[in-house]
C-alpha cells in the first residue's frame, strides 16, 4: 500500500503545469487603445460619417445648375415649316431665387408669331422666385436642411456604436481577467493539496498517521485537481472571446500570444462616482440627442407643409437682347423683356392641411418618446449607479470575511501541527478560504463591469482612453 500510494504521489506531482513566470501582462488601458483604433465596429462607426456627407452632398445636388437644349423641325412638301432650337441654362439658388439664361434661334415659314426671332437668334437672361408658396421654404431647401441633419445624426449614431463596442469589450476584457484570477485560486489550492498529500505520505511511512489520512489528502488532490482543468477551460473560453476584440493595422484578426495575462483584478483605484457628473453627462446621451435630431428633421417637414397652404404665385422675368453687349442699355420694365405672373391655388386644402396635421401629429408623439427615453435611461443610470455602490460595499465587508478565513485557516494548521486538528479540518479552511477567493474575484469583476454600465447608461464610452 505504501508503495502504491508512493506512485500516486508521483503521478499527481505531474498534473500541475505552473503558470510561467514570463507571461507578458496586457492592461486594461492597452486593451481599450487597441480596441478603439482596430476594430472593425470602429471602422463601421465610421461609415455613419460617410453616409452624412454623401447625404448633404445629394442635398446639395438640387442646386447644380442645369443644362438643357431642344431642336424640333419640320419639312414638308419641301418647305421648311418651322426649325426650332432651343438652349438654355437653370441655376437654383438656396434664396430660392432661380436664375436662368436662355437662346433661341427660330427659322421657318409657319412659325408662330411670337415665335420669331432675329436672324442671328435672341438671348434671354432673368429670374423666376416664388413670393407665395415657395418663398420662406421650397423642396430643395427643405430636403438640404434635413440632409444637414442627418449628418448631424450620424456623428450621434457612431458615438452609440462606439459606446456598445466599449461596453461589450470592457464586459469581455474583465471576465477574461476574472477567468485568471480563478484560474490562479484553483492553482493555488492543488499546490497546497499534492504538497499536503505529498507530507501526509511521508507522516504515514513513519507511523504518525492512519492510512485513512491519506485517502483524504488524495482525494482533495483530485478535487481540486478537476476544478483546475475546468478553471482552465474557462480561462480557454473567455481567451478565445476576448480575441474577438483584437485586430491588426490591416484589418485582420488576430490572437492573443500564449503567455499574455491580464492584469490583477485589484489593480484598479475604485473612487466614489460623482453622480452630478454622469447625470449632466446623461443630457447629452445619443439617444436623445438623435430624437432631438428627429425632432428638427420633422420640424423642417413642418415648415414646408405649413408653407403648402399659401397660393403659389410665382413671378418670372427675362431681359430680351440680340447679343450680350447690348444688355447694357436694357432697363427694367421698359423695353424688350418678357414678364409673367402664374398664381395657383386649391380651394379647400384638404390635402395639404391634412399634410400639416399629419406632421404635427408626429411631432407630439416624438416628443413623448423623448420623455420616455430620458425617463428610461434616467432609471438605468441611477440602476446602475446604485449597483456599483451596493458591489464596492460588498467588496469592502467582504474583504474582512477573507482575512478572517485566512486567520482561521493559520490557527488550524497550526493545531494540526500539534495534533489537536484533523485532515478534514483543515481540508475545510481551506475550501471555504477558496471559495471566498472566487466570490471575491466574482464582486470585482462585477465592479469593474458595474463602472462602464456607469459610463455606458450615461452616454459615455472611449472618451478617457
Amino acid at each position: 500500500m505504501k508503495q502504491s500510494i508512493g506512485l500516486l504521489g508521483l503521478l499527481f506531482a505531474f498534473v500541475l503545469t505552473p503558470l510561467s513566470a514570463q507571461d507578458k501582462p496586457l492592461t486594461f488601458d492597452q486593451f481599450m487603445i487597441w480596441v478603439r483604433q482596430y476594430h472593425p465596429v470602429v471602422k463601421q462607426a465610421d461609415l455613419y460619417l460617410e453616409f452624412g456627407k454623401q447625404e448633404v452632398r445629394k442635398a446639395r445636388g438640387g442646386f447644380d445648375p442645369y443644362l438643357y437644349g431642344s431642336i424640333d423641325e419640320k419639312q414638308y412638301q419641301e418647305k421648311q415649316y418651322y426649325n426650332k432650337r432651343e438652349g438654355g441654362v437653370l441655376i437654383p439658388t438656396v434664396g430660392g431665387v432661380e436664375f436662368q439664361g436662355i437662346v433661341e434661334n427660330n427659322k421657318g415659314t409657319y412659325l408662330n408669331p411670337e415665335q420669331n426671332v432675329p436672324s442671328n437668334g435672341l438671348y434671354a437672361v432673368g429670374a423666376a422666385v416664388n413670393v407665395g408658396n415657395g418663398l420662406l421654404i421650397d423642396k430643395r431647401r427643405a430636403a438640404l436642411q434635413q440632409a444637414k441633419i442627418y449628418n448631424l445624426a450620424s456623428i450621434e449614431e457612431r458615438r452609440l456604436s462606439l459606446i456598445n463596442l466599449y461596453y461589450d469589450a470592457t464586459v469581455a476584457y474583465w471576465k477574461w481577467a476574472g477567468a485568471y484570477a480563478d484560474l490562479k485560486v484553483h492553482e493555488e489550492g492543488l499546490r497546497l493539496a499534492k504538497v499536503r498529500f505529498e507530507g501526509v505520505i511521508g507522516r504515514f511511512e513513519q507511523g504518525d498517521l492512519p492510512a485513512i489520512d491519506t485517502v483524504e489528502a488524495y482525494t482533495q488532490v483530485l478535487n481540486r485537481s478537476i476544478k483546475f482543468q475546468k478553471a482552465g477551460y474557462e480561462f480557454f473560453s473567455s481567451t478565445q472571446e476576448l480575441n474577438v476584440y483584437l485586430w491588426d493595422e490591416e484589418e485582420r484578426p488576430i490572437g492573443l500570444e500564449a503567455l499574455a495575462v491580464p492584469e490583477p483584478l485589484f489593480s484598479l483605484p475604485f473612487q466614489e462616482l460623482n453622480k452630478d457628473f454622469y447625470s449632466e453627462a446623461l443630457l447629452d446621451h445619443p439617444e436623445l440627442r438623435l430624437i432631438d435630431y428627429d425632432l428638427d428633421y420633422l420640424d423642417v417637414e413642418r415648415r414646408y407643409k405649413a408653407e403648402q397652404l399659401k397660393p403659389k404665385i410665382k413671378l418670372k422675368y427675362n431681359f430680351l437682347t440680340e447679343t450680350f453687349g447690348g444688355m447694357q442699355q436694357l432697363g427694367f420694365l421698359e423695353n424688350n423683356y418678357k414678364f409673367g405672373i402664374q398664381v395657383a391655388t386649391p380651394l379647400l386644402l384638404r390635402k395639404e392641411r391634412g399634410d400639416l396635421g399629419l406632421t404635427k401629429t408626429k411631432i407630439a408623439d416624438v416628443n413623448y418618446k423623448r420623455d420616455l427615453k430620458f425617463e428610461q435611461l434616467s432609471a438605468k443610470l441611477r440602476k446602475f449607479f446604485n449597483e456599483y455602490q451596493v458591489l464596492d460595499q460588498q467588496l469592502k465587508i467582504f474583504s474582512q470575511t477573507v482575512k478572517g478565513l485566512e486567520n482561521l485557516l493559520k490557527g488550524e494548521r497550526i493545531k494540526f501541527e500539534l495534533g489537536e486538528s484533523s485532515l478534514f479540518l483543515i481540508n475545510a479552511r481551506e475550501t471555504s478560504l477558496f471559495d471566498s477567493h472566487l466570490v471575491n474575484n466574482s464582486l470585482y469583476v462585477d465592479l469593474n463591469i458595474a463602472f462602464s454600465k456607469v459610463r455606458s447608461a450615461a452616454g459615455l464610452g472611449f472618451e478617457d482612453f
